[in-house]
């Protein structure tokens, strides 16, 4: 007892129940527990846990909260691979808002006088590399839906999409009916069903209608050679497209036709005082060469009239002359008077002037009248001054 004593003083936490209550509390508890276990083992009605669900969400929001305010998180947000990539990000999203913000009337007017669409601007400014960024990223995104269509089953995935999610909603809500009397579809279900707004569907129905003013307008432009370049480019186009459809599959024309049409303004835009001191070039030389042909042709013309002229005027001489041979035969076999004959067009001297004196003048003034003349016992041979002669 006295080594207990002593082992108890100089170690006093060893033994904590000291106390003969202590031993009895310490009975107790054990004896509680027991009855507990057995009570457990023979309960008809197992124990259920019970979680505290108000608690769920704060403590997944704390959850999160912790990772994103970690050490490890925060240095990779103050990292310089963070501080490029928000860079570009806010880059991207300048370029496109620059270019949905370029959606503007143009002042310019067709040969009409009608205003353009809003889109002519649009496509003006995406393809004419102002926007760089947002002109990459549309010309990559319209690249990946033309491989896309070609080599992946789109329609087939849709049709598999659609089919495994009414699958999916309509088991979960025939089981939740059968188990617990109440779908879980019919539990997702919103309150009131989403519907757009109709400012919505004005908005898209206005745009959708410029889109299409603008091909048409252009369509009618192209035909009408408002821009004579343009039109002849059209045309080329589509003689090219006309050879090219036999051999080409249709995902090819259409790449070939969006590179064209991207990269095309592209190297125009990056060498364009050199292109257009080329095309000066050009449009100088065909137009001294449309005048040299002009003046060839005005001169090969002159030389073709005079030489008609000489022509006719040769073959009515020997025509001429012909007649005044014949009238001069005619006249010595005594056929016609040579009076006669010179009266005739060509003389038989082969001289063929037919004067205006030749022919009696018209009359200047309307005749007189002369109403009653006979019953004043006045004849017209006396009015008009003529005297019948005088017979002796």
């Amino acid at each position: 007892m006295d080594g207990t004593s002593s082992t108890q003083q100089q170690y006093p936490n060893l033994n904590p129940y000291e106390n003969t209550n202590g031993n009895s509390n310490a009975n107790g508890s054990v004896e509680n527990a027991k009855n507990n276990v057995m009570n457990s083992e023979y309960s008809s009605t197992p124990p259920t846990t019970t979680f505290p669900q108000s608690n769920l969400p704060t403590a997944a929001q704390n959850t999160m909260n912790s990772v994103k305010n970690s050490q490890t998180v925060q240095s990779l947000n103050a990292g310089p691979m963070a501080d490029k990539a928000r860079y570009e990000a806010d880059n991207t999203k300048t370029s496109f808002s620059n270019l949905a913000a370029s959606k503007q009337t143009p002042s310019t007017q067709t040969a009409t006088g009608q205003d353009l669409t809003h889109y002519h601007s649009f496509f003006y400014n995406l393809l004419s590399w102002e926007n760089p960024r947002a002109t990459a990223i549309s010309y990559l995104g319209i690249v990946i839906f033309i491989f896309a269509t070609r080599y992946v089953p789109l329609v087939r995935y849709m049709l598999k999409a659609a089919y495994m999610i009414l699958g999916i909603t309509a088991s979960a809500e025939i089981g939740g009916r059968l188990v617990l009397g109440q779908g879980f579809a019919t539990k997702m279900r919103p309150q009131r069903y989403y519907k757009i707004p109709r400012e919505t569907l004005e908005s898209v129905m206005e745009d959708l209608t410029e889109l299409a003013n603008f091909f048409v307008i252009e369509l009618q432009r192209v035909v009408f050679a408002e821009n004579i370049g343009v039109t002849v480019g059209a045309f080329t186009t589509a003689l090219l497209t006309y050879f090219l459809v036999k051999i080409t599959p249709a995902w090819g024309l259409a790449l070939l036709f969006t590179t064209v049409g991207f990269f095309v303004p592209l190297a125009y835009i990056q060498n364009q005082e050199f292109i257009d001191a080329h095309v000066t070039n050009a449009q100088t030389m065909i137009s001294n060469q449309a005048t040299q042909v002009r003046d060839l042709a005005s001169e090969h013309t002159n030389k073709a009239m005079n030489a008609s002229s000489s022509a006719l005027k040769d073959y009515g001489a020997k025509a001429q002359e012909m007649m005044g041979s014949a009238k001069k035969t005619a006249v010595e076999k005594g056929v016609v008077s040579e009076e006669t004959a010179a009266k005739a067009p060509g003389g038989t001297d082969g001289s063929s002037d037919v004067k205006t004196e030749d022919f009696p003048s018209a009359p200047a003034s309307e005749p007189a009248r002369y109403d009653g003349a006979e019953d004043q016992g006045v004849s017209s041979q006396e009015q008009y001054g003529e005297k019948e002669p005088q017979y002796a």
